[in-house]
């Protein structure tokens, strides 16, 4: 008996001290943001992390706690076997995590959850993108070696068998003892013995999130999301349904007040619509925000010669919650992508939709691939009747990583209106990729390769216009322009309001004037905005409201996995999801969106589960 339960205890306390490891490591691999902190912080990070690692360690072990009880009874090699298949599976594993996890934190800033599964099976190719081949090589051997070196402790330690054990005497006893220590995980699993079961606050102990971070277990986190993917309708449940109501409906769009009117920003109500999906842009490339001089020179140009959002933010991180936000006006969501659910996107307003109602042709260009994400099925379910993807180019033109370079994508587009015979009103889409990581672009005018990339992007949309305002649909076109979310520059970005603030230009000869227009927005508004100049109803998009309608409620709304924020001129709020705490809190009226953001969050899960 007392070798069972010291191999027990042994297996139990070999997974935590693994676990504990990993914090350490972690924090040298991503030196550049823990550089000023002290060793007293590292022991920190180890001891404040340690409930989720008890919490794992405790799953972990139950099934070799089975397998103990089981060897009691049969001295069977089959157990010898399953327990070399379960500790060589489990080296694996955690591997696998620990080094993706240590790979994408650097790009996502939030530690490893089920987004990467989504964006693997949906495509490889694209989801591969973002590195390089040796980046993926390295990480590769990584979790090999990695995988070897903790199945050569659990070897060491767990397996190998100096003197096999025997059936025990008593062997009732054994496994009635074995059965309640193995019982007994239940208690670091589920963290206790009160009302909250194990999350992720439970290793928040600092007003720095980069502590925080560390000391949260990438395989917990992984574990947990992955677990908390559909209950839609149980996550996100801060007040009673009532309250949630009742604030959410103080944010709705309103019905024009009698004594107000909606500037009009159009000279026309049936302007051809195009708009550009700009890759990852932010205004921290625009001189026009005080950001990097020289880069985003177009952009820069056209917040002069158009019209100006000047307080707009991304709702979300990636580019399925952004094209969403964009073209649904349906809010990013911190713990899944609505991408992911077709039969969900297929009940979504759209604003191709609206507009084919009103007589619009409907295309949609992209050098990459169109499947990635689930991004076909939304745009086909959304009504856009033509998609030009990578696979409608020349192999000789897909010489990106993801696909046609931009400008390829923009010849293309300006070939197609030139030759096809084009039914006015048009709306197009165009998403450009060159601006995303591994930042390789046919374009050499910046050292800094990533500023250099969006350099690139930007000039080829700055040739497109220069290009299309030769042809005569130039006088009857309003351009969009709108990043899919901000990107990975300027980092690290510690203030989290700073990670999601992006320029929106209306630019083109369907504009009356340029102007700048202060008002807060983000993306999910842009639906109500649009349809609400052409004269259209925007009754279905729920969570959108007319930016130049004085009578509703204006204020930029977004989510990250671990965060959300509200952001008004009174109030700029940040509530940490993980910690369930205030992270920012500023502005003359302090406080003021936290309830407010939270109800918004409720009923946008209450939507989702009801789609």
């Amino acid at each position: 008996m007392k070798k069972r339960i010291i191999q027990f205890l042994t297996t139990y306390f070999l997974f935590v001290l693994l676990f504990v490891l990993q914090k350490p490591i972690f924090m040298v691999y991503y030196h550049e943001l823990y550089n000023d902190v002290s060793f007293g912080n590292y022991f920190s990070v180890m001891w404040h992390g340690l409930p989720l690692d008890l919490s794992l360690a405790g799953y972990l072990t139950a099934i070799p706690g089975l397998i103990l009880i089981a060897s009691a009874w049969t001295q069977s090699s089959i157990l010898r076997h399953i327990r070399q298949v379960y500790f060589g599976l489990i080296a694996f594993i955690m591997a696998c995590i620990f080094i993706i996890d240590l790979g994408l934190y650097g790009f996502w800033g939030f530690r490893l959850d089920a987004t990467p599964i989504f964006y693997f099976f949906s495509s490889p190719k694209d989801a591969m993108a973002s590195v390089s081949f040796w980046f993926v090589l390295l990480g590769i051997l990584a979790i090999l070696i990695y995988a070897a070196l903790l199945y050569y402790i659990f070897y060491m330690a767990l397996i190998r068998e100096r003197k096999p054990l025997k059936i025990p005497y008593r062997r009732q006893n054994t496994s009635l003892t074995l059965l309640l220590l193995t019982a007994a995980l239940f208690i670091p699993i589920r963290g206790g013995f009160t009302v909250s079961t194990m999350n992720l606050s439970k290793v928040y102990f600092s007003q720095d999130q980069r502590m925080n971070h560390a000391a949260i277990n990438p395989a917990f986190s992984f574990m947990y999301s992955a677990t908390h993917q559909t209950n839609f309708d149980k996550q996100y449940r801060f007040m009673d349904p009532k309250v949630a109501d009742e604030l959410f409906a103080e944010m709705l769009d309103k019905p024009v007040a009698a004594t107000d009117s909606i500037p009009q920003l159009l000279n026309t109500q049936r302007p051809n619509i195009v708009f550009i999906i700009l890759e990852s842009f932010s205004t921290h490339l625009m001189e026009t925000f005080g950001g990097q001089p020289n880069v985003a020179v177009n952009m820069d140009k056209f917040a002069k010669e158009g019209i100006l959002f000047s307080n707009f933010y991304a709702n979300s991180f990636r580019t399925d919650r952004g094209l969403a936000s964009i073209i649904s006006a349906y809010p990013g969501q911190p713990s899944t992508s609505i991408m992911k659910y077709p039969e969900k996107t297929d009940k979504l307003p759209s604003i191709p939709r609206s507009l084919k109602n009103a007589g619009y042709s409907l295309d949609y260009y992209y050098g990459g691939d169109a499947d990635f994400t689930n991004m076909r099925s939304y745009l086909i379910s959304s009504g856009i009747e033509k998609i030009v993807c990578d696979k409608d180019f020349p192999l000789s033109e897909r010489t990106s990583k993801w696909g046609a370079h931009d400008h390829v994508l923009f010849q293309r587009l300006l070939k197609d209106m030139k030759e096809e015979e084009q039914k006015e009103p048009f709306l197009k889409f165009v998403q450009t990729s060159s601006s995303h990581e591994p930042f390789e672009v046919p374009f050499h005018r910046l050292d800094d390769k990533g500023l250099n990339a969006f350099a690139y992007a930007d000039s080829c949309v700055g040739d497109f216009i220069k290009r299309y305002k030769e042809l005569p649909q130039w006088k009857n076109t309003v351009f969009v322009l709108v990043p899919d979310h901000q990107g990975v520059y300027p980092y690290p970005i510690e203030n989290p309001l700073d990670g999601q603030t992006i320029p929106l230009i209306l630019l083109g000869g369907a504009i009356k004037e340029p102007r700048v227009i202060d008002t807060y927005a983000s993306q999910i508004d842009i639906a109500a905005t649009l349809l609400s100049q052409l004269g259209l109803p925007h009754d279905e998009f729920t969570f959108s409201k007319d930016i130049m309608n004085p009578a509703s409620p204006h204020f930029g709304y977004f989510t990250r996995p671990n965060f959300f924020g509200m952001v008004t001129p009174e109030n700029q709020l940040v509530y940490n999801l993980e910690a369930n705490t205030v992270q920012l809190d500023e502005g003359t009226e302090k406080g003021a969106n936290l309830e407010k953001g939270k109800a918004f969050l409720q009923k946008l899960y209450d939507d989702l589960a009801k789609r």
